[in-house]
């Protein structure tokens, strides 16, 4: 689900498009482009009917679009119909944008009842101080902020697409995913249908093994499984794992792996000095994505101290100091063997 600022969620306006309860302004912005582009597309099919769309959908693009054109086709009538739609495509791209779309302020104080009207700007957000922003408080405009999840955030929305294709996902599932594909949230779910495609007509559930076999991404050599090997000091498997990286390099870049190694001793530090260190005060403080990230972190308390933590993260900015250049000619493979070496050694 997308993270919820002020106004409307996702869900709440995807549900009253769906129900035809249709508002005369729509303003779609933010960096995460992907529940964007879903609701455009529910709007698109839900406001004219399919046979009414050759003359009362109009579509107008940023780059070629001029805003007095834009509010003139609002203006408009249906053509033997309900209502008609107009939509600004990537308004972001129109020249001296936000100027331009001032001028739709007072077109939102008095909108034609019987048109919608979509401004779809991507890539940020309008100032709430603006003229536009503050005439869509007045009731006729619905304004949604898509804003660009955090990897700890990618869960919820990784679990609701799954469930809405009614299929279910194992957590380390989950993790592969959100460590090894990411954002944006379109290709997350692309690789997610994918894997539905993958595994035929009858599929209920997402398994590591299906993501192994389908996306190239190994259920035991990955970063998740290298995190859980520094905690628990594995000294062995960290290397075999490191090893398998060196040999798979473009699937595995070092650049990815430090970033979770990173983090993690971060986040670790913190529970070393957290006085409350319950897994309720810990998954808060730590800002968990999931319960299930949670065992890492008791293994880090009880094999590394505070000190060692702070060593091993001094270790990490080595690491990053070295891996460009600087000081140092070694394979960045190499160098993260010499990371883990100081790691599992810190003192």
């Amino acid at each position: 689900m997308a993270k919820k600022s002020s106004g409307p969620t996702f869900r709440e306006v995807m549900t009253s498009i769906k129900r035809k309860n249709f508002f005369p302004v729509y303003l779609l912005m933010g960096e995460e482009d992907y529940y964007i582009d879903q609701l455009t597309k529910a709007l698109e099919i839900n406001v004219v009917d399919e046979q009414d769309r050759d003359f009362n959908s109009i579509v107008f693009y940023g780059a070629d679009a001029d805003i007095t054109n834009v509010i003139g086709a609002a203006q408009q009538y249906p053509v033997m119909a309900e209502r008609q739609l107009v939509i600004l495509k990537e308004a972001q791209a129109m020249t001296n944008a936000k100027n331009q779309l001032e001028k739709l302020s007072s077109y939102i104080g008095r909108p034609n009842k019987s048109t919608v009207l979509v401004i779809v700007y991507k890539g940020g957000e309008l100032s709430s101080t603006s003229s536009l922003m503050k005439a869509a408080k007045g009731g006729n405009a619905i304004v949604f902020r898509s804003e660009k999840l955090r990897d700890f955030q990618l869960a919820g929305p990784i679990k609701d697409y799954c469930a809405s294709k009614s299929i279910s996902i194992d957590d380390k599932a989950i993790n592969l995913l959100c460590d090894y594909i990411g954002n944006p949230l379109s290709k997350l779910f692309g690789e997610i249908d994918k894997l539905i495609v993958a595994g035929g007509k009858d599929i209920k559930r997402i398994s590591p093994e299906l993501i192994e076999n389908n996306i190239g991404i190994s259920k035991d050599f990955n970063t998740f499984e290298l995190i859980k090997a520094l905690a628990r000091k594995d000294y062995l498997k960290a290397m075999t794992i490191v090893d398998y990286f060196a040999h798979n390099p473009k699937q595995n870049p070092t650049v990815l792996i430090i970033a979770t190694i990173f983090g993690y001793f971060s986040k670790l530090f913190i529970a070393s000095v957290s006085r409350d260190k319950s897994d309720a005060a810990l998954i808060q403080a730590l800002d968990l994505r999931n319960v299930y990230a949670l065992p890492d972190y008791r293994d880090g308390l009880r094999n590394y101290s505070a000190r060692m933590v702070l060593a091993a993260i001094h270790a990490i900015r080595e690491f990053d100091t070295k891996s460009k250049g600087i000081e140092s000619t070694q394979n960045e493979y190499e160098l993260l063997k010499e990371l883990v070496f100081k790691i599992f050694t810190a003192q």
